[in-house]
This record gives structure tokens, sequence and C-alpha cells, in this order.
């Protein structure tokens, strides 16, 4: 297994990076989150789980240790794949995705994309006990109390986007980010940047 890479970033994309290791470009699926936490050119570290299928080996990266722990235990529960763990990620904190299963919120659940209400039920029966207890304060997704404008614009800058492009991007998710009352989602927002994007272009 491939516990981690580490390396200088060389490419960066919507869902995914690449990290060079020993001279070879290692491609590594990431959430938004990690994503916006990376830079062209400088050195990365991410902790890795490589997923094996018949026809592909795919590699998936995140921040910590602990974001990986969870992303493997969420698909210990039926009908669970990496990409709909990685969906969980994208939305949810690991100690979220804890709190969320320990007191039974299924809304927290829900409001992952593929998720509905049956299948919220379901992964909090099979998940309950799995993920262990939260260990940090109570949290909702991953919020950027100060500096939101900045870190998303130097996250699309080192998705290899042009100042005035990033500039464009984060005045148009400016209304996002204000109605999330004070504490905007990076990921989120970095995804309504990208969709922005691609329709002006």
């Amino acid at each position: 297994m491939i516990a981690f890479v580490s390396g200088p970033v060389t490419a960066l994309a919507p869902d995914s990076a690449v990290v060079e290791v020993g001279g070879i470009g290692i491609a590594v699926q990431c959430t938004p989150n990690t994503l916006s936490g990376l830079r062209m050119g400088r050195p990365a570290r991410l902790a890795t789980s490589l997923v094996v299928r018949e026809d592909s080996l795919t590699l998936y990266g995140f921040a910590d240790d602990d974001e990986r722990q969870v992303f493997e235990l969420l698909q210990t529960a039926s009908g669970v794949g990496p990409r709909l763990a990685q969906a969980m990620l994208a939305v949810h904190a690991p100690d979220t995705l804890r709190r969320a299963v320990a007191t039974g919120d299924e809304k927290a659940l829900i409001a992952v994309p593929g998720i509905g209400k049956k299948g919220a039920q379901k992964l909090l029966l099979e998940l309950k006990g799995r993920l262990g207890e939260p260990v940090g304060a109570p949290a909702v997704g991953r919020p950027v109390t100060q500096g939101w404008r900045d870190q998303l614009h130097a996250a699309l800058i080192g998705l290899g986007y042009a100042t005035r492009e990033a500039e464009e991007a984060v005045t148009a998710v400016a209304p996002q980010a204000e109605a999330a009352g004070g504490t905007p989602q990076v990921g989120s927002l970095l995804k309504a940047a990208l969709q922005t994007l691609n329709r002006a272009r």
C-alpha cells in the first residue's frame, strides 16, 4: 500500500493533483478542500489510499492521516465506494461525520450529493460505532472565518487561472460566501468558482 506521497506539485485540476515522486508524476484524486491547500511547484505531503479495481488503480489523497482513515472506514458500509466516500469528505470534515453518525444526524448525510433519506438512514445504522468519537470542537463543514477571499484566490491561481480570472470568480461567489453567515466553506466556494470559470470559457 502507498501510505503517502511527498514531493513538488506539478499539476492541479478541479479533482486531482500530480505530485512528483522520484522523477515520476503520481496522479492523486483529492477533494476541493485538500486541493485548496496545494500550490504549483511547492512541496506537498498527502496521505493516500490506493483503490484497486480489475481495470484501474486509483490513488486518493488527503490532507492528513485522519481523513484517510475515515475515507477507508466509510467504505466498510455497503453501497459506499471510494467516490461516495470522497464526496462525503468533500462536504464534511472527518469530525463532522463522526458527530453526524454519533448523533444520528440524517440531514448532514443528505447534504452529500448521491445520498437520499433512506440511504442516510442505512448509513447511520451501518457506520454507528465504526468511525469513533468526535475529537474536536463542534464544526459544520470546513469553516473559513477569515481571509476566505485570499484563500480562494490563491487556490484558483494554483490551479493555473490568470489573476484577473481568479478575481472575477471570487467576486462571483461573494454572495454565496456572505449567505453562509461569516463561515463560508472554502471547498464549496472553490467548486462554485470553478463552475463560474467554466461557464465563462
